[in-house]
């Protein structure tokens, strides 16, 4: 196991993970969230450098940790051998196998080399799987020509939000939760539509991977053109900064599917993995 601390290995590292797209995305939105202040207090583990097979990302040991918080307690995953991928768990030290955690990829054979090593030492894995998207370069400010009301006022997110966006998300309703999206909020870029007493109607967020997440609308604002709206000015937002507009869609919600085909977002040939892990000791207690 290798801590690569080096500010320069670092920076080549995000250039060398481009060569790896779309596989590699994950761990890039990590590694570029690292070179530019890593406000999440996160670090990158490989097997080797510059040859490296397996490289994962995880929180700085020294970072306060909630044990149930599996928001915030995540890795994310690229490998070039899924076998030094493995090796890699097995190492002492690399996973904090006594809390609940997530482990993101992009990359087939991620679920069953996890829960190998997982079920080693008695934790339950749970799966999710989704389609994976990119959006393609946008250039200018979207049209908003295309809106069912008045021209919205668009802006961004601020911490005061933390509880409605705990509230509304389907994996939310928690105090970890809360807390993560209070982080999300602070620390990377998001944007919103606020109606006229100045309340979030429509919004989305970037995740610590530099993932858009979260996009939601409140129902009595649907059918405006709201979520169109901010799903580009977010992705615009991120691409503005040099970062990847990627994002994450459940197989079955057939709207956003069709909202991501309407702005000629990019369905990628990979799917994005996320695997929630859950020592037997935390088992009925962890929110997942």
């Amino acid at each position: 196991m290798l801590v690569l601390s080096c500010s320069s290995k670092l920076l080549a590292l995000e250039k060398i993970l481009k060569n790896h797209f779309p596989e590699s995305l994950k761990v890039y939105g990590a590694v570029m969230n690292i070179n530019r202040g890593n406000p999440f207090q996160k670090e990158v583990v490989l097997d080797s450098w510059p040859d490296f097979k397996a490289i994962i990302t995880r929180r700085q040991r020294e970072a306060e940790a909630d044990y149930l918080d599996h928001y915030t307690n995540a890795y994310a995953v690229f490998y070039k051998d899924v076998r030094a991928y493995q090796q890699l768990l097995e190492e002492q030290d690399v996973i904090n196998w006594d809390q609940v955690f997530q482990i993101q990829g992009l990359q087939t054979e991620l679920y069953d080399a996890s829960r190998a090593v997982a079920s080693s030492k008695q934790l339950d894995v749970k799966l999710a799987s989704f389609k994976a998207v990119h959006f393609p370069p946008i250039s200018s400010l979207p049209d908003s020509s295309f809106l069912m009301t008045s021209p919205p006022r668009l802006t961004h997110l601020s911490v005061s939000d933390a509880d409605l966006l705990n509230q509304t998300w389907s994996r939310g309703g928690n105090v970890q939760c809360l807390r993560y999206i209070t982080n999300l909020i602070s620390c990377f870029p998001s944007v919103c539509i606020r109606d006229e007493s100045g309340h979030p109607v429509s919004w989305g967020i970037t995740d610590q991977f530099a993932t858009m997440c979260h996009g939601y609308t409140l129902p009595d604002h649907r059918r405006k053109g709201y979520s169109r709206l901010v799903a580009l000015t977010l992705a615009r937002k991120l691409q503005s900064r040099g970062f990847p507009s990627q994002g994450n869609v459940l197989d079955d919600n057939l709207a956003s599917i069709s909202l991501l085909k309407s702005v000629h977002a990019e369905f990628l040939p990979c799917r994005f993995y996320r695997l929630i892990l859950t020592p037997r000791a935390f088992s009925g207690r962890a929110h997942l």
